[in-house]
């Protein structure tokens, strides 16, 4: 059996690493930090933002509300404090089916 090294996941991503996944400014990720409540970064000594997993699980499912959807932020947020159960899983199904979508035409191009 080879051996299969295991991927590295980090815990904490820098703001412009963030920035970098969304393809927006950083000055965008520090907005939606002061008006969403959900995204909770940590800060080290020098008050830069370390962000985790579930923080940028957070941002795109306010990137998908905001960005996709064509929601304003003030109906993001009470989108998301009605009823951020489903919400979260409207966007994982939704997230699923993009995957989905891109593999088959990746094994349309092929044939």
């Amino acid at each position: 059996m080879p051996y299969k090294e295991k991927k590295i996941e980090k815990l904490y991503y820098s703001i412009g690493e963030v920035a970098a996944m969304f393809k927006v400014n950083t000055s965008l990720i520090r907005y939606w930090e002061k008006e969403f409540d959900i995204i909770k970064p940590q800060k080290n000594k020098k008050g830069n933002r370390l962000f985790t997993k579930e923080d940028i699980e957070n941002f795109h499912l306010i990137y998908h509300l905001v960005k996709e959807r064509g929601l304003t932020l003030k109906g993001a947020k009470m989108k998301l404090k009605e009823n951020k159960e489903d919400t979260l899983n409207n966007f994982k199904v939704i997230k699923s089916l993009n995957e989905i979508k891109d593999m088959l035409l990746n094994i349309r191009e092929e044939i």
